[in-house]
């Protein structure tokens, strides 16, 4: 997806309150940051990423988690983020 329609999708996501939606887009955004090389803007994104699925209780934020801690911006989830 290129960055202007990530963009948008973002912005439509958050106006929708999508929290899947947010929870993609913002991994998304964040991959392309890593791949650019630009790991500030990658763990900004995965913060954000991250943020969403804690809010939804989805799986994604153990793995969200994972990706913060190898780049040092977090420690490890020790208990659970989901029933």
């Amino acid at each position: 997806m290129d960055r202007d329609s990530l963009d948008a999708g973002l912005l439509q996501a958050h106006a929708d309150h999508d929290l899947p939606g947010l929870i993609d887009l913002y991994t998304q955004a964040a991959d392309q940051a890593e791949a650019a090389g630009d790991i500030n803007a990658a763990c900004f994104f995965l913060t954000q990423a991250f943020v969403f699925a804690l809010e939804d209780g989805a799986r994604e934020a153990i793995t969200l988690n994972q990706r913060l801690v190898t780049h040092g911006r977090a420690h490890p989830i020790t208990g659970p983020c989901h029933d």
